[in-house]
């Protein structure tokens, strides 16, 4: 996922797309190629809007290096990762994927989430960790998701008869999702995160919890640096 305008990062997205910020030597985008390719994901597509040029030119870039990256275009109407997902439903096979923001750097291990959706035959299974924030999932005991809160607003989506017993925790915007899906979708534009809320009820959308390790959002100039300093003082190869 890779078509947001990342206004966050404030005078520098406005000339460059966030995936395309520079993180020690290569691109937000080649880091999360490499790191995605190297758990077996390597048949990748990205949807494209903001300078979506630009962003298709660092593909061919990273293609030369021997990587395979097809593009999906949303430049007329960002359709949020609801709606760009399923405008994209064409390029996937029967087998499970994985669909990861790439503005997240983590070491997560995406071996042990694909597990868990192979062992459960999940419609999707989401990375979470205990991390701080405003909007967090709710998930009972066995990791199944039951709803989502706002913890700024009190805003609460339950889909379990109450909330007692139910954990608040956050989504680490990595999944591996099930093609099944697509015939619970529709066009539009609307996050995952509604389509899963939605889904509850079946039972059959899980989280697996990874507080071990590291996980950033690069969404804000102090955001991306951390990652910078953190990745050249920790000298790891992400």
């Amino acid at each position: 996922m890779s078509a947001g305008k990342g206004t966050r990062l404030g005078e520098i997205t406005r000339s460059m797309p966030k995936v395309l910020v520079d993180i020690n030597g290569k691109s937000l985008l080649q880091h999360a190629v490499e790191y995605c390719c190297s758990y077996g994901f390597d048949d990748i597509i990205v949807n494209v809007h903001y300078l979506a040029d630009m962003v298709e030119e660092e593909i061919k870039r990273i293609n030369a290096k021997g990587f395979r990256i097809s593009v999906s275009d949303e430049r007329e109407l960002l359709l949020e990762n609801g709606g760009g997902l399923y405008k994209a439903r064409h390029f996937f096979d029967k087998n499970p994927f994985l669909v990861y923001n790439a503005d997240i750097v983590t070491d997560l291990d995406l071996s042990l989430l694909l597990d868990l959706h192979l062992e459960k035959k999940a419609l999707a299974t989401l990375a979470v960790r205990e991390r701080p924030g405003s909007r967090f999932l709710l998930t009972d005991k066995d990791g199944v998701l039951r709803g989502w809160r706002n913890v700024s607003t009190g805003e609460e989506i339950l889909k379990a008869d109450s909330n007692e017993g139910l954990k608040s925790i956050g989504f680490s915007s990595v999944q591996i999702i099930d093609p099944e899906i697509f015939s619970y979708m529709r066009e539009g534009i609307y996050t995952v995160v509604d389509l899963y809320l939605e889904l509850a009820v079946t039972g059959r959308i899980l989280t697996r919890r990874f507080d071990e390790g590291y996980w950033f959002n690069v969404g804000t100039p102090e955001n991306l640096e951390n990652v910078r300093e953190f990745l050249k003082s920790s000298r790891t190869t992400w």
